[in-house]
């Protein structure tokens, strides 16, 4: 079972990782970005414009709807926290 959830966590991640890419034209930085890699306030393409558009892009990809009281500061901490916070929409959905 913890492998299963491994391999989730990691497709999960690649996913959020694609979507970083696609909506900040990282040309592929992304690929070396970990869940330790910090994101708001480190990374100059994510400003307040590209946080609504990398939200409307997750809600896309992963079929769910994210509500302006559900995110804060910390969902975009780093790219663990906003694996975090997917993987638990997506858990609330099964």
């Amino acid at each position: 079972m913890a492998e299963t959830l491994s391999v989730d966590r990691n497709t999960t991640q690649t996913e959020v990782l694609s979507v970083l890419d696609d909506v900040l034209s990282l040309k592929g930085r992304s690929a070396a970005f970990n869940a330790q890699t910090p994101l708001l306030g480190k990374l100059p393409e994510l400003d307040s414009m590209a946080v609504a558009s990398v939200l409307t892009m997750i809600e896309e990809r992963f079929g769910f709807t994210i509500d302006d009281d559900e995110i804060d500061g910390t969902t975009f901490a780093d790219v663990g926290s906003l694996v975090a916070f997917v993987e638990a929409k997506l858990s609330s959905q099964r």
